[in-house]
């Protein structure tokens, strides 16, 4: 029986421990989360979007040294309660986030092992199983240090995993699993394999016949039917095809148009990345203007991709300002504003603002 619950121990604090580093080392994508749960079509809780942030350091901090917690037996009843809490709370917005449809994406490990909201929902429902077996049996978990090292363990590994986050949100997450990695080519992110499983539909047809609207299948042949008079038809999904990982990446302007395919070509470009332009601070704008400005005196291709340009944004940077869609520029870079630099369409380099 100890054995069992030894493994069961390992099981939950492994999870916990992956889930809450994916996301510890790139708080900002769990921010955009958040407020997609915090948004008015979702749970309504608008209130709470100007403390996404916080929430989310929270949330993935607890989460992460948890399991942590429970992996060394510090504290364990505390542990194993507040572990309840947390998977209760999980639980509860990933059973919404399914059942609703509402956020496709839960971000629950983070971008590194994308799941379905169901397969989330399920593995949450495993989770809380096994964290009440461990709370029924908590006495069999034994602390793996002595009281003075497992104090000292535990208490340097919360203050770590703060201080990591804390950095990350300042500058740039320090593992990039997203398809805009350094490394990754643009283009080919692009693409769909040949093979790749189609989407998969069904047309359901509406026709008057005899006085009463009934519904159709295309094997019907409604129109066939004699006298029968169409009066709609309604297309669904029944399978998702392939989406490729880069699928809303564009730039352009009302003067130059699209010239993302002249950007993707490019030997060396320099991108300027910016998904809240309203909120760059003085600070950045200066931070980026004096950089930008060096590289194009040393000869350097230097444009901004924003998700909303006017004229009051243009006159204060030094290089020609595109639009691209806000999401697209959040999964880049989150920095506000970012740097990337481009060769081929192969991403070489990325900076956060702070750190040119």
């Amino acid at each position: 029986m100890k054995i069992i619950f030894k493994i069961i121990r390992l099981l939950v604090a492994a999870t916990f421990i992956f889930s809450g580093f994916v996301k510890l080392i790139d708080p900002i994508g769990t921010k955009i989360k958040m407020l997609e749960y915090f948004s008015e079509d979702v749970l309504n809780l608008p209130f709470l979007s100007p403390y996404a942030l916080e929430i989310s350091v929270a949330m993935i901090w607890l989460e992460f040294v948890l399991g942590i917690w429970l992996l060394f037996g510090y504290k364990i009843k505390f542990t194993l309660r507040a572990l309840l809490v947390l998977i209760t709370v999980f639980l509860f917005l990933t059973w919404y986030s399914a059942y609703y449809n509402k956020v496709t994406d839960c971000g629950c490990f983070g971008d590194a092992v994308k799941l379905t909201n169901w397969e989330t929902f399920y593995k949450n429902v495993i989770l809380i199983v096994l964290i009440l077996l461990l709370n029924w049996r908590w006495y069999y978990l034994k602390p793996l240090f002595n009281k003075r090292l497992l104090s000292n363990l535990s208490h340097t590994t919360a203050l770590v995993a703060l201080l990591l986050m804390i950095y990350t949100v300042r500058h740039i997450p320090l593992i990039d699993f997203r398809p805009y990695a350094i490394g990754k080519n643009i283009e080919e992110g692009m693409q769909i394999p040949p093979d790749a499983p189609q989407a998969k539909f069904k047309d359901i047809w509406y026709y008057k016949v005899n006085g009463e609207v009934k519904e159709f299948s295309n094997e019907d042949e409604p129109w066939n039917i004699k006298g029968a008079e169409f009066v709609n038809r309604k297309t669904i999904m029944l399978e998702e095809g392939y989406t490729p990982p880069i699928h809303d990446f564009s730039i352009e302007n009302e003067t130059d148009g699209d010239i993302t395919e002249d950007v993707l070509k490019m030997p060396e470009v320099y991108l300027v990345i910016s998904y809240e332009p309203n909120k760059i601070s003085n600070e950045a704008i200066k931070k980026v203007n004096d950089y930008t400005a060096k590289l194009q005196k040393e000869g350097h291709k230097v444009i901004g991709m924003f998700a909303l340009i006017d004229g009051h944004l243009a006159q204060k940077f030094n290089f020609p300002l595109y639009m691209t869609d806000a999401t697209t520029l959040k999964t880049m870079i989150r920095s506000n504003p970012g740097i990337i630099k481009l060769e081929n369409g192969t991403v070489v380099e990325k900076k956060a603002w702070r750190d040119l």
